[in-house]
């Protein structure tokens, strides 16, 4: 009677207790389950600034898409640009950083460093990959536009402050590893508790525990009862097991097997329960790829400057800015996207032109057809960039070389140089390559300031000792005739004494790496022509178009003219049996005077 009694409670504890557990799985999953993000916000009552970083590791803290709601007054704007760029456009003015998350996810951390009471508007730089302009309020998706680490730039216009009022929705880890273990250990604890009600334990009816009147003795009932029941177990083992030795007879036997199957089933549980640690290691989130790339990241090291989207963007505002000055003939129209060479050639090619109608115009500048693009991985200041395109009006592609010259300074047109007919444009890597100083001979035949001096004493002498280290490609014409022009105008030129010098702008040179381990080096040669009459009274005479910035056709005390030659010429790597070859070339008058 007492093992049929602690058998019912057994069950009814093992049926509870099942129940119980498959409830807090279930629970697990749907009233506990945790929400799917998370949203932090940034306090309010922080020092203003007119700048507000957000930095890189903030895109990639949970992993997924994060969301970013930002509030303010009037219109601001946030960019997205690489973590380097950023701090080097912020600079010395006083910003806020949001660096993190507190331990609670409800609200951002936020740092103020003091300086520079104010910026220019960073609406329009170059360095930003990405802007998003807003009124009021904006909601932003916050993504990677390519590998590596990017942060993001909040402002009004530099100078008020920038919106304070900012909040982070992140993805939220709702996993639940423990819900499925609960649930099928809460269901095997209910099938147990049900068998122990429904299955019949071995053994038959209760025994005296006493002696009967025949006198027999306890010990002695104990003994034949076991030896009757042996033979019919015929798993039992031949000698006498422990329960038969006590007292007590079936009914002992029937509360042992209630007992045992307890602790069967506890040791069951035990065994699911470490099995259910086991399986919350497993299944417990990994960190994303995304996370763990960023975290080891060094955009610093090897990105390129520039990303496709950036560079397509920065050409076609050149190319727009290029066609206005030249429609207008105006060089004030050029200055925000053209500098240096370009700038001073294309300046005197309007003057020329405003009163020589046939002088010849500078060949147009095309963002497309885009051929090729060259991308520093430099990321120091000044960054050299090169396009290469053949539009309307392009007779031969177009060699571009743009120049950053600081982060706050958008990158600027420079030289034009129309490739060589005939000639190939060597192959260099646009995922990004390396720029070399002027003065860099590492891995090259010669380095880029000797292969630019080779190239002017070619032009000035026939006999250079250039003359077999530097060629033209096949059908280039512009050593051959730069030559002839020079020869015949010493030759022609009976009343005066010509020279001619083509000397380096070391100031104005660019050299890339090549796929194949050379160089290319882009750079100005300053064309001088001096002219001194033989005798007293001879005269000299110039062209209409050197006539225009000289202020007269003639002269009895000589002149000088100058040209800019726009040059671009392949060094050959280190062992190589290859001439230096000239690549692409032109050349623009930038000035003419009389001594």
């Amino acid at each position: 009677m007492i093992g049929i009694l602690l058998r019912f409670k057994t069950a009814v504890a093992l049926v509870l207790l099942g129940l119980l557990t498959l409830l807090a799985g279930v629970g697990q999953k749907t009233i506990w389950a945790p929400a799917e993000t998370v949203t932090a916000s940034a306090p309010t009552d922080g020092t203003a600034a007119p700048l507000t970083v957000i930095d890189q590791k903030l895109r990639t803290l949970h992993g997924g898409t994060v969301k970013i709601n930002v509030k303010g007054e009037g219109s601001f704007m946030l960019a997205a640009g690489r973590p380097d760029d950023v701090d080097a456009w912020v600079g010395k003015t006083a910003h806020n950083t949001v660096s993190g998350v507190a331990d609670d996810n409800k609200s951002l951390q936020l740092a103020h460093t003091d300086g520079e009471a104010a910026a220019p508007s960073p609406a329009g730089s170059d360095l930003w990959v990405s802007t998003e302009n807003a009124s009021g309020e904006l909601n932003y998706t916050w993504s990677a536009p390519a590998d590596g680490e990017w942060s993001l730039l909040l402002a009004s216009d530099g100078t008020k402050p920038a919106p304070s009022s900012i909040s982070m929705t992140f993805p939220n880890d709702t996993s639940t590893p423990w819900a499925v273990p609960l649930m099928v250990l809460g269901g095997l604890l209910m099938l147990a508790g049900l068998a122990l009600l429904v299955l019949k334990p071995k053994g038959g009816k209760p025994a005296d525990i006493g002696g009967d009147d025949t006198g027999e003795s306890l010990k002695d009932k104990l003994v034949r009862r076991a030896r009757a029941v042996r033979p019919a177990d015929k798993t039992a083992p031949t000698a006498p097991s422990p329960v038969e030795k006590q007292p007590g007879g079936a009914g002992s036997t029937a509360t042992f097997s209630t007992r045992r199957a307890g602790v069967a089933m506890a040791a069951l549980a035990v065994t699911i329960v470490a099995g259910t640690g086991v399986a919350a290691q497993a299944t417990t989130p990994a960190p994303s790829p995304s996370a763990s790339a960023a975290a080891g990241a060094d955009t610093a090291a090897d990105s390129p400057v520039l990303l496709d989207a950036q560079f397509r963007r920065i050409l076609e505002q050149v190319s727009s800015t290029v066609d206005a000055g030249d429609a207008a003939k105006d060089a004030a129209k050029l200055k925000s996207r053209v500098d240096r060479t370009e700038l001073e050639v294309r300046t005197q090619n309007y003057k020329i032109r405003s009163q020589v109608g046939a002088y010849e115009a500078r060949m147009p500048v095309r963002a497309t057809k885009l051929l090729t693009t060259v991308v520093t991985s430099k990321r120091a200041w000044p960054r050299s960039v090169m396009a290469v395109t053949q539009g309307e009006g392009n007779v031969v592609p177009q060699l571009l070389t743009l120049v950053q010259k600081s982060p706050r300074e958008n990158y600027k047109l420079v030289e034009t140089t129309p490739l060589q007919p005939g000639t190939t444009f060597p192959a260099i890597g646009r995922d990004g390559t390396e720029t070399l100083a002027v003065d860099d001979k590492s891995g090259l035949l010669y380095s880029g300031e000797e292969a630019l001096a080779g190239l002017g004493d070619r032009l000035t002498k026939a006999d250079s000792t250039f003359k077999d280290k530097l060629v033209e490609g096949q059908s280039s014409p512009y050593i051959a005739d730069t030559l002839a022009y020079q020869a015949d105008v010493a030759k022609t030129g009976v009343d005066g004494n010509f020279s001619f010098t083509h000397k380096v702008a070391p100031e104005e040179t660019v050299v890339f790496r090549t796929a194949d381990g050379g160089a290319l080096v882009l750079g100005r040669l300053n064309f001088a022509f001096d002219g001194t009459p033989k005798a007293e009274g001879d005269k000299l005479a110039i062209g209409d178009d050197a006539a225009v910035l000289a202020g007269g056709k003639e002269t009895s005390s000589g002149m000088v003219l100058n040209f800019a030659e726009s040059m671009a010429v392949y060094i050959p790597p280190t062992g190589s049996k290859d001439p230096m070859k000239l690549v692409a070339a032109t050349r623009g008058l930038v000035g003419a005077s009389f001594k």
